[in-house]
């Protein structure tokens, strides 16, 4: 789904830049980016146009301007659960899916794809999922990245410590399709 919108609010200009909407209104208050306030409120508007050259000024990739979508990295050792999981969301979903493997490529990905959302086996065999998840939290790109850990063999309060250690979320493996939509969509509005 491409964005066919002539103005975007500042949630919107957020998403496709991967940064806080307090960032956007920043831009927009110091005259970096243009746009207009709605009469008789605070809030922003900002036509697509200026956003683009924004984008284009300031080295922001364009790819979130045209898809819109929110954009997935799935990251397992296990090479059956990234392909069910990347087929399944890519035919029922309007996500944007990347996956990976490893943690080195997942790292990797992270770098050039900026997603909003990592489904992250914390089990891989190269890498400990809480560096990794601290590595993507100090990344000052990555700052909104949310992280949702994956696991068939964790308890529940170890599902709370993960929560403490830099997760967003937990899903317990095997998990339904609709769990992980449910999960995405969840820590994708507390981004928003």
């Amino acid at each position: 789904m491409a964005f066919d919108k002539e103005v975007l609010t500042t949630g919107e200009v957020a998403k496709i830049c991967n940064v806080a909407p307090r960032t956007v209104s920043k831009w927009f208050d110091t005259g970096a980016l243009r746009g207009y306030r709605i009469p008789g409120s605070r809030d922003r508007r900002i036509p697509a146009n200026e956003l683009m050259k924004f984008m284009r000024a300031h080295g922001i990739p364009l790819e979130g301007m045209t898809s819109g979508r929110t954009r997935v990295l799935i990251v397992d050792g296990e090479k059956d659960v990234v392909e069910t999981l990347n087929r399944i969301l890519t035919e029922q979903t309007s996500y944007e899916i990347h996956t990976a493997t490893t943690a080195f490529q997942a790292g990797m990905e992270c770098e050039k794809f900026k997603p909003h959302v990592v489904l992250l086996d914390i089990h891989l065999s190269d890498a400990d999922a809480k560096a990794f998840a601290e590595n993507v939290r100090r990344n000052e790109q990555l700052q909104f990245t949310k992280i949702v850990a994956m696991s068939g063999k964790v308890t529940d309060g170890q599902a709370q410590t993960l929560r403490l250690s830099g997760f967003d979320d937990f899903l317990r493996k095997p998990f339904q399709v609709r769990d992980v939509v449910e999960k995405i969509e969840a820590v994708s509005r507390v981004a928003a």
